[in-house]
Order: C-alpha cells, then structure tokens, then sequence
C-alpha cells in the first residue's frame, strides 16, 4: 500500500510539472490561458496520460520485458504460436495483432495495444515450455480476447474520466477549505489539492481495479469460446497450481493472464480476481 501511495505521488508530481510547462507555453506563446480548476483543464490533463500511456503501450511493453517480435517464425514452437494467435484473431474478427515471444520463467502472457486492429500479443517461454498446447492455445485465446472486447482502449477511457474526476473534486473541496490560490489560498491551496489528489485517487483506483477484474472474467469467457471451456479451466488450474515469480514489469501487470492475489480489503486494489473465482465462473458457464 505505501508502495502505491508513494508511486502516485510521484505520478501527481510529474503531471503537475507537465501541467505547469503546458500552460506557461500557450499561455507565453499563444496567448491562451487555461484556468486550473476549469473542466477543460481537468480533461486535458485527466486523459493527457493515459493517452500517451496506450499510444506508446506496445512500445513500452516490449522493452520492459525484452519481448522480439515474430516477423518469420525459426522454428516449430514459434510456428505454432505464429499459426494459433492468427487463427483466433480470424475467429474473433480482429486484424492479427503483432505476436511477440519473451524469455521469462514466469508462466503468462499478455496483450496490449492502442486499438483492436492495432495490437499485440506476447507470451512467455515460461508459459510454452510449462503448459500443455491446449493449455496455451487458452491462455492464447484469452488475450485475444482482450483485444476483441477493445479493453486497452476501455481502461484508458475510464483512467482518464476518473482523473478528471479526481483533478475537478481534488480543486473544488480545496477552494472551499483553503480558498481560491489567486485569492490568498496560495500554498495551503495547494497542499489540500495535493492531499485530496491523493485520496481521491486512492478511491478511483478501486474503481478501476473493479473494472479490470470484470474484464479478466470476460476475457476468461472469450478463452472459452475460442479453445474450449475445458481448455481454459485446465490453463487457470495450471496457473494455479505453480508458484510465480514476480519478474514481470509493474507497467504491464494489468494486461497479463496472471495476476498477484491477495484478500480482504487489498483485493480492492488488485487487477485480477482470484483464480479460484474465474474458475468457478467457467465452471458455471454454458459455453461448451
């Protein structure tokens, strides 16, 4: 938890800096000038980086776990994970994303992208060498089926409207509790927007982690459909069944099958719901 807190600090002192450098060039340079507390500033901001987050996504995905890109599969395994992702995106109605392998003893794979037809995804070798093919033709159906329900482009949509939300409330409470900084707020101005930035956005990100266990369960339902429920059952009890190194990137943990798990009130902040929880959804389906 102090791990996340200070990160979002961080975060919210960076875009503060950007803010800053932003409105000093339209304000010096093209005479525009932005009011801080107006909803056009809180939007521009709100999405400002988690546009440029999903922009960059693949980018940043493949260099944070040293991923290479399958341009003419070498050998066997890549053929086979050459010719499974493209079968599926064919039966999910969606462009053929780029399929990236990466060498990593974790068991997972993810995808990431900034559109449905504009996409990637990677697996681990971990995963290829520690799962069955029906195994992870599932796990292979499941980020495709990221990709086809367009969740990337969801998540940003929704990041950037709850950080607008935070930014407008963060300034509105604290013109009431400090006043207005142009009319002697001044630092207490923004030692209040500072700590409301940080407790709203503490309670926008149990929004959004509720939002993204709830596309883990529909994506796990995607997997079904493309390789077959027992398929996909069998892959989540294998995931379960191992311990799990945590050597993937923080910046792409929401987008992998596999999530870090935890209970009581830490569950709120988690990307992924409990293994046992999908599983027993799955089995409860009716797909065949």
């Amino acid at each position: 938890m102090l791990k996340r807190i200070f990160f979002f600090v961080l975060t919210n002192v960076a875009v503060i800096a950007m803010i800053s450098i932003v409105m000093m060039v339209l304000q010096t340079f093209f005479g525009i000038r932005i009011p801080p507390g107006g909803l056009v500033y809180a939007l521009m901001f709100g999405f400002a980086g988690s546009i440029i987050s999903l922009l960059m996504s693949k980018w940043v995905a493949l260099r944070s776990v040293g991923g290479q890109v399958i341009t003419q599969p070498k050998n066997a395994t890549e053929q086979w994970l050459f010719e499974t992702v493209t079968r599926q995106a064919a039966q999910a109605g969606i462009k053929t994303p780029e399929i990236a392998l990466y060498d990593s003893p974790e068991v997972n794979a993810f995808a990431t992208g900034p559109s449905r037809n504009n996409s990637l995804v990677a697996v681990s070798t971990g995963l290829l060498n520690q799962m069955t093919p029906d195994e992870a033709e599932a796990v292979i159906g499941h980020e495709v089926s990221h990709v086809a329900n367009g969740d990337m482009v969801t998540m940003m949509l929704i990041q950037g409207v709850l950080n607008t939300f935070v930014i407008l409330l963060s300034r509105a409470v604290a013109n009431v509790v400090a006043g207005n900084r142009e009319n002697g707020g001044g630092m207490m101005y923004f030692a209040v927007v500072m700590v409301l930035q940080i407790v709203f956005g503490l309670l926008a990100t149990i929004v959004q982690m509720w939002f993204s266990r709830h596309r883990e369960f529909r994506a796990d339902q995607g997997g079904a459909t493309l390789a077959g429920r027992q398929k996909m059952i069998a892959a989540l009890e294998r995931l379960r069944s191992q311990h799990q190194p945590e050597d993937t990137p923080k910046t792409i943990a929401a987008f992998q099958i596999n999530g870090r798990y935890t209970s009581g009130l830490q569950e709120l902040f988690m990307t992924h719901p409990p293994l046992e929880k999908r599983i027993a959804a799955l089995q409860s389906s009716t797909i065949s």
